[in-house]
């Protein structure tokens, strides 16, 4: 029996309908919005865009490490005002941390907390040894050159320094900003999808050069939800 849709197995909703939703979903509508204007109900637009943001993970998972030099640091997702701690340990938070590879791409994780062990333990996984790396003062770092890393600068935030030359983390920290405000939209994601949300940001931001749509088309093509 023909598939008649190659980007959704077992589906009832027609290929031409199903290349819509992914258009809106790429142009980064809503899944109420997209649901709207295509004419499918709204729990199965979520579902959809769900399974996409799945694959997505998955895919972003793949990429390789990195080389050259990279800047790290972590973030902190959550509501704006939060009682307790400030800053590193701030209560109610999701703690994300992240690699960017300078006029490249970004890799992301969320992590339980900020110690030298959970950080240091994915920048060996993600960062290759010759790489030159550039943080802030946080302590999480400290060692990075005694475990084999080519360079490590920093730039202390604490004594309000933040761009020496070519010393910064202002890529990494661009993505934050950028991430948080597309999440903004979503007047709040679950911490069950937080993850999926965080990863669609990360192969938007490495794809942007890229036609976005022909991308997913091309990604669901070759593994269908």
């Amino acid at each position: 029996m023909q598939q008649l849709n190659r980007y959704y197995r077992r589906s009832k909703i027609s290929e031409r309908k199903m290349r819509q939703i992914i258009k809106y979903f790429a142009l980064d509508l809503t899944a109420s919005k997209t649901a709207e204007v295509v004419a499918v109900t709204r729990p199965s637009v979520s579902r959809i865009f769900v399974k996409i943001r799945r694959r997505i993970a998955e895919e972003a998972e793949r990429a390789s490490p990195f080389g050259g030099t990279v800047e790290v640091d972590e973030s902190y997702f959550g509501a704006k005002r939060v009682r307790g701690r400030r800053g590193r340990g701030a209560s109610g938070k999701t703690i994300v941390f992240g690699i960017f590879k300078r006029s490249g791409s970004v890799y992301t994780e969320v992590v339980p907390d900020c110690k030298a062990r959970t950080l240091q333990a994915i920048i060996r996984g993600h960062v290759a040894p010759e790489s030159v790396i550039h943080s802030d003062g946080w302590r999480g770092y400290d060692g990075l050159v005694d475990v084999g890393y080519k360079k490590h600068f920093r730039v202390n935030h604490s004594d309000n320094q933040f761009a020496i030359g070519t010393n910064h983390i202002n890529g990494i920290e661009s993505f934050w900003s950028l991430a948080k405000r597309r999440l903004q939209k979503f007047n709040g994601v679950s911490k069950k999808t937080f993850y999926l949300h965080l990863k669609e940001c990360e192969y938007r931001f490495n794809n942007r050069k890229e036609n976005f749509f022909r991308l997913l088309l091309k990604l669901l093509e070759n593994n269908p939800l």
